[in-house]
């Protein structure tokens, strides 16, 4: 044992201390467990406390002493281990330095421990040593793990480099960052990566998996370094591509699936080799771990465009490995064959997943709408997608990737992917035995998609068997086939023939909602999933079925438990989403509604069911309008219950830790059901509900707009903005105090940090509502013009913003000219370019008209400042003037506050004018003379 340190444990001491570290991990007995964890909270205030449990993690002289079994001897060292790791964490930086040198000097040596998991704890304890203290505080450690690793000695024991090794991999994961970056002119990523390379050849197989796991942490990087010695690299990988180690062949299957998305052009020429190689790895089902890797490059590969074209040659190989792979494994079908109905079993705690506040209400230009599935951008991928999430448990396996990897190379090449599997689907789809049926279903549904085309002459065939498997004997058969009909709902929504498309969707549809109630719960689950997705799918063609679908949920509502509720929760809002105001019909309000408040006065408060059922209620509202009256008290005074409870005991919580902070999810959901509610209503109702509720609303909003959580934030500033368009009268006397969190919030400093997503997503909200508050206040606005605007101004500045937040921005600095433009005037010049070229992208709103409004009034009170900016302001004007056939007193107000500026400019230099009319298009040039009569 190392003696570099004076300091000598108290033999008393160290048995007391032991002692506390058996019992906090021993759950043999809860009340010495609870006195230990007491104890042991209360010794780490001491400043030795650190030493003692390096001492004891160490296995110190007096700990050998005191004669534990092997198995109390393992967990008073690990117990040392863990509370030594979390006073690190928390208070590294005021240890010592005497302190500091002792950790590390009695630690690394546990990396020889003949006990794995000791030399597991000694990584994760390094790490946090260099989480906190920085590399340069422990400059010899990767030397000399390395060194160790290596067995650059000659006599390093086998544990030893499997413990080194083990820390390596696990700061490389930790703290690949710090290990390329420039420490004084040298970058320890380049003498990390040579030796990880000489370490691959180990003859220790734990030693060579682990330094290929360590070279993958820095390959999404895309060092320049890496990228070097990339070459080198994949030598090595190939060298190894015969290892008796599964592990081994595991890290290289990946290695090849990173190196595809950073340099695809490394892996095209050894394209012939890698497919082979991935379906031998592939079909090697007794290494699931390895076979997965492998189908994660076919995944990896076809989803990349540089790289997904050199596939095609190589398909009639890569398809039947996938098809093969989509089947069940034999302990899968052990456990899912004959699953028994288990409807009326209640679920365990244990099967319900946590949920978590599933709609952030994100306010934009358009009408301030919540963002529906159709809004995704190009490139933004929905967070719910769980297209493959198909199994008996929830984890990404080998199954989910082989159709998932399926998939996308239907969508790529099509028919030929068809071809290929035709033969596979015409043996198996009718196959005896359940689990070849089912994977065919699987593959079926997996290229539908992709391969509809194809498909399509034949589904008038395939789609009536399809359908006919709904009631298969097997439960895991009709759990596919849901998903897999769903799929191919659009193929039949998209007939043309009146007469077929009820001949086919009409059975679909109906074979779907019947199995909603199955007798078994994994059935309803896909049965609710997949009419969820066809809801969305089918949108209107949804009307004339409304009353049969809403009796089949109502009935779900009476026989569900609680995890297929949430689901259950999905289908009626995409149902709400998808009838709009049909849903008002009293038919169908006299049936959802009582199911709906029923399943509400069933849960209480603290349940998580409330998240989901908050976000339903929320469509719903949406969608009945002021039909939503007679449930809109209740359910507005519970939220305000909720919000205000949620309050007081977060603000207990911070004066008392004993108090556990509650979660912010309840006040997220319920104000953004508020929002729904006062959308929905009659101003007056809507106005009615929030002077009569208690607390007072606008002080409970005044909380909640200065709350320390985004998401809270988020949701605030959105029902913020909602009032001023439906509720002002209530909300002016409120706005001088207001005001001021208002514009501390639109400071874009509050986006920085790791936070910035959600902290953007706060200030587009609160733009929103600003330029919302900017319409309805008027003239009130005027002693906050400059500030506001020049916390927008540099949002609109700020570099990579999203798109969202700069329109948003740039709308509200309009809506603010509309009645304070003079205030507004002096700051043209510095804000007008960056206007025009943010807003011209803006769809045609109301909320964009607006904001050419207070520009128009801006201009006229400061017209000498608009120079170079003029013929752009001409082409916008051009481009509003499009809607000017619109009948509206708005539009006709917009068109003369166009008018009045045009005719200014030509009045004030007809010859400057015309010269920069003459630049435009000889078309565009003409529509502008024309629409605003400028000859």
């Amino acid at each position: 044992m190392p003696s570099q340190t004076k300091w000598e444990p108290d033999a008393g001491v160290v048995k007391e201390l032991a002692g506390y570290l058996r019992n906090a991990l021993s759950a043999y007995n809860p009340v010495a467990q609870k006195q230990a964890t007491a104890m042991l909270t209360q010794a780490k205030s001491k400043p030795e406390t650190p030493k003692y449990l390096a001492y004891i993690f160490s296995n110190g002289q007096s700990i050998r002493s005191l004669n534990l079994s092997p198995s109390e001897l393992t967990l008073v060292r690990s117990s040392a281990a863990i509370n030594l790791k979390n006073i690190i964490k928390s208070t590294y930086i005021y240890l010592d330095e005497d302190t500091r040198s002792y950790i590390r000097i009695f630690v690394l040596p546990c990396l020889d421990d003949a006990n794995p998991q000791v030399r597991s704890l000694t990584g994760t304890v390094i790490t946090e040593v260099v989480q906190r203290g920085g590399i340069l505080s422990w400059p010899e450690l990767f030397p000399e793990l390395l060194s160790i690793a290596a067995n650059d000695r000659g006599n390093t024991s086998a544990d030893a480099q499997e413990g080194s090794m083990s820390a390596l991999a696990k700061l490389c994961e930790d703290r690949k960052d710090d290990l390329e970056r420039d420490y004084q002119g040298q970058r320890p990523l380049q003498y990390i990566i040579p030796r990880l390379l000489k370490i691959t050849a180990s003859p220790i197989p734990k030693v060579r998996a682990l330094a290929i796991a360590s070279i993958n942490a820095f390959i999404p990087q895309q060092s320049d370094i890496l990228v070097a010695a990339l070459d080198a690299i994949l030598e090595q990988l190939f060298r190894l591509a015969t290892d008796s180690s599964s592990h081994v062949r595991r890290n290289l299957c990946r290695s090849f699936v990173l190196i595809v998305d950073v340099r695809p052009d490394k892996i095209r020429p050894h394209m012939d080799g890698l497919v082979d190689y991935m379906c031998l790895q592939q079909r090697d089902t007794d290494e699931s771990e390895s076979a997965l890797e492998a189908a994660e490059f076919w995944l990896a590969v076809s989803e990349n465009q540089k790289l997904c074209a050199s596939l095609e040659p190589y398909l009639n190989k890569i398809i039947p490995v996938l098809l093969d792979s989509m089947v069940y494994d034999e302990e899968a079908v052990m456990r899912l064959g004959g699953a028994a109905d288990d409807a009326e079993q209640e679920d365990r705690a244990e099967d319900i997943k946590p949920h978590f506040a599933a709609s952030r209400i994100s306010k934009s230009f358009v009408n301030a709408q919540k963002p529906s599935k159709d809004d995704l951008s190009d490139g933004e991928i929905e967070d719910d997608d769980d297209d493959y999430e198909l199994g008996i448990d929830d984890q990404w396996n080998l199954r989910k990737c082989s159709a998932a990897a399926l998939d996308v190379l239907a969508s790529k090449f099509h028919r030929l992917v068809f071809e290929i599997a035709l033969d596979y689907l015409n043996n198996n789809l009718t196959h005896t035995e359940w689990p070849h049926r089912e994977a065919a279903v699987l593959a079926m549904g997996a290229v539908a998609e992709g391969c509809l085309e194809a498909i399509a002459p034949a589904l008038p065939n395939i789609v009536p068997y399809l359908t006919s498997l709904l009631i298969d004997t097997e439960p895991a058969v009709r759990v596919i086939t849901c998903w897999a009909l769903g799929r191919y709902s659009v193929w039949a929504l998209n007939l043309d023939n009146p007469s077929e498309k009820r001949k086919f969707f009409e059975p679909i549809m109906g074979g779907i909602l019947d199995r909603m109630l199955d007798k078994n719960k994994r059935v309803q689950e896909a049965a609710a999933s997949a009419f969820a997705n066809l809801a969305d799918k089918a949108k209107k063609e949804l009307m004339s079925h409304a009353e049969r679908i809403i009796r089949t949920y109502v009935e779900c509502f009476d026989t569900y438990k609680d995890r297929n509720i949430y689901i259950l929760y999905d289908c009626v809002q995409t149902l709400a989403e998808q009838l709009g105001a049909a849903l008002r019909d009293p038919v169908l309000i006299d049936l959802l509604m009582p199911a709906i408040i029923k399943r509400w006065d069933r849960v209480s408060d603290q349940s998580q069911e409330l998240f989901p059922l908050h976000e339903c209620l929320s469509y719903i509202a949406s969608a009945l309008g002021d039909s939503f009256a007679p449930f809109a008290v209740p359910t507005f005074t519970r939220c305000i219950r909720i919000v205000h409870q949620n309050l007081e005991l977060y603000h207990l919580a911070v004066s008392n830790q004993q108090v556990e902070k509650p979660d912010k999810d309840f006040v997220v959901t319920s104000l953004d059901l508020l929002s729904a509610i006062i959308q929905a209503l009659d101003s007056a109702k809507s106005a009615e509900l929030v002077q009569t509720c208690q607390p007072r609303f606008f002080d409970l909003i005044t909380y909640c707009l200065q709350d320390p959580s985004n998401d809270v934030r988020q949701s605030s500033y959105a029902l913020l903005g909602d009032c001023a368009v439906n509720i002002f009268p209530q909300l002016n006397p409120f706005l001088p105090s207001l005001m001021p969190a208002i514009i501390q919030q639109l400071d874009v400093k509050h986006a920085k940090g790791e936070d910035s997503e959600t902290a953007f997503s706060v200030i587009n909200n609160a733009c929103w509502s600003c330029g919302e508050i900017a319409m309805k206040y008027q003239q009130g606005m005027q002693p906050y013009v400059v500030d506001i605007y020049r916390k927008l101004k540099a949002i609109i500045d700020q570099h990579g913003i999203p798109v969202s937040v700069a329109e948003n921005a740039v709308i509200a600095i309009g809506r603010l000219g509309v009645h304070c433009s003079q205030s507004l005037a002096p700051h043209l010049q510095e804000f007008v370019e960056q206007f025009l070229h943010i807003i011209e992208l803006v769809d045609q709103t109301d909320e964009k008209a607006h904001a050419f409004l207070g520009l128009n009034c801006t201009i006229r009170q400061n017209p000498y400042v608009m120079g170079g900016c003029l013929l752009q302001y001409f082409q916008a004007s051009l481009a509003y003037s499009k809607n000017f056939s619109d009948p509206r007193d708005q539009v006709k107000t917009i068109r003369s506050s166009f008018q009045q500026v045009l005719d200014g400019y030509k009045a004030l230099n007809p010859d400057y004018f015309e010269s920069l009319v003459n630049h435009m298009l000889p078309d565009q040039r003409q529509q502008l003379t024309r629409c605003y009569n400028l000859a």
